[in-house]
């Protein structure tokens, strides 16, 4: 047994029916948090601050081409 194994890639669950992954930034600041948001009321639920790679990497775990954006 290797004792660094391979990184296993990390996936969120959510129901695409009913939400959909976004990323609300701060025009301000530049501070990204990614999310979902209720399709049906248009509501964000934030999920974590991230910077750049974090970003890169939602965007992998939710299996999103496209991030809405929210400013």
């Amino acid at each position: 047994m290797p004792l660094f194994g391979k990184k296993t890639p990390h996936t969120i669950a959510y129901d695409p029916e009913r939400q959909q992954p976004a990323v609300r930034k701060s025009i301000c600041t530049g501070e990204m948090t990614v999310g979902f948001v209720d399709k049906k009321t248009g509501k964000f639920q934030d999920l974590a601050l991230v910077d750049a790679a974090g970003l890169e990497e939602f965007r992998r775990a939710t299996g999103a081409e496209h991030l809405r954006e929210i400013y």
